[in-house]
């Protein structure tokens, strides 16, 4: 009768090292594929679904990637692919609530949902990009894939925006559909980020300017931070090399 809780626990010992091992395997190309997923989300889907070229199922099913590569890229952290998953739910809920019963509660679930998921992959992401060791492939991509979530992020803020305060961008075009896809936004969030501030999109309300203003400010600093967090590292590693 002891034997079997102790063969079971072995088993369970055995599975719990196998998926380690899948967590070590996967991690890597899965932040390949999600930087392969989101570059595309941003400036190919997008912007084609803006402008009537691809259905909007395109942009759900390339979400669904995402969410997918999200939680591989997260899943060492129990904690981050929990709050991740639970993000992802709440998201499209939120979305298909809000379909049925417009509310300034039931849009800031479904922001809210993907502004978390955002929020905890950036923050894993961020830990590995910044953390001590080697500068490697992985931390390049991870450093894309960190910049390019940064617009996602204020992408995000800005739509909501846009839905509960009206009128607080000029500019934005009244297509439905590119309006809709959120292409118009995503540009002056890019633009916005790089502080190319092309003045064809302009924040009017004073929240969307200092959410704009925060975005510039962080368009700026991260990839001198990056830089100089990279040029740390390669130096610790060459005096490493030489002992």
């Amino acid at each position: 009768m002891g034997k079997r809780p102790l063969s079971a626990a072995k088993t369970l010992k055995e599975h719990y090292h196998r998926f380690v091992r899948w967590q070590e395997r996967t991690r890597e190309p899965g932040l390949t594929a999600l930087l392969f997923i989101e570059g595309a989300l941003l400036f190919v889907v997008t912007p084609f679904v803006g402008i009537g070229w691809l259905p909007q199922a395109f942009s759900r099913a390339t979400f669904a990637l995402l969410a997918l590569a999200t939680l591989v890229v997260t899943s060492r952290s129990r904690t981050a692919a929990s709050i991740v998953l639970v993000s992802v739910i709440l998201s499209p809920i939120g979305t298909s609530l809000h379909a049925e019963y417009p509310s300034a509660l039931t849009e800031w679930l479904s922001a809210g949902g993907r502004l978390v998921a955002i929020g905890t992959l950036s923050i894993v992401i961020a830990k590995a990009v910044f953390g001590p060791g080697r500068v490697t492939w992985h931390r390049v991509q991870g450093a894309v894939v960190l910049y390019m979530n940064f617009a996602l992020f204020f992408l995000i803020l800005y739509q909501l925006i846009d839905v509960l305060v009206p009128d607080a961008f000029k500019g934005l075009p009244q297509s439905a559909s590119e309006h809709g896809s959120g292409a118009a936004l995503l540009y002056f969030s890019f633009a916005t980020l790089t502080t190319a501030g092309f003045g064809d999109i302009t924040p009017v309300h004073v929240l969307a300017r200092s959410l704009a203003n925060l975005e510039s400010v962080v368009g700026q600093l991260f990839p001198a931070t990056l830089l100089a967090r990279i040029v740390t590292l390669e130096i610790a590693h060459a005096r490493e090399s030489r002992k």
